[in-house]
């Protein structure tokens, strides 16, 4: 797991920190969803934990119920999104190949219309 006392400050921290102001989808203590400011869908909601983690790699030395309560509220937020009847997309950025362009870990719910395979 990352030290995550010592990275940069990134944009999701100032939304976190009310910095940024934004809109939220869904927020409660432990997360937080909003609208992407660069859609790549009609719906591309982003949504993070309060609790900072840099990368997917953090995942295996985190508490599991932090995890699921942040995989859960991604469900919730998918259908709060109206999302569920015809489907989504859930996706994860890891590291540079993975097309990861903010250290901290955010989950991409796309959706809105057919998305195509292989994502590219």
């Amino acid at each position: 797991m990352h030290d995550n006392s010592t990275t940069a400050t990134t944009v999701f921290d100032k939304i976190r920190a009310g910095t940024i102001p934004t809109k939220f989808v869904y927020e409660d203590e432990h997360v937080l969803a909003f609208h992407d400011i660069q859609p790549v869908a009609p719906v591309h909601v982003l949504v993070i934990p309060k609790h900072k983690l840099i990368s997917c790699a953090d995942f295996a030395s985190t508490d599991p119920a932090i995890i699921g309560h942040f995989l859960q509220k991604v469900a919730v937020v998918a259908g709060k999104l109206g999302l569920e009847d015809h489907g989504y997309r859930l996706v994860f950025n890891h590291g540079t190949h993975g097309g990861q362009t903010v250290d901290y870990v955010h989950a991409h719910i796309l959706g809105g219309r057919t998305l195509a395979w292989p994502p590219g």
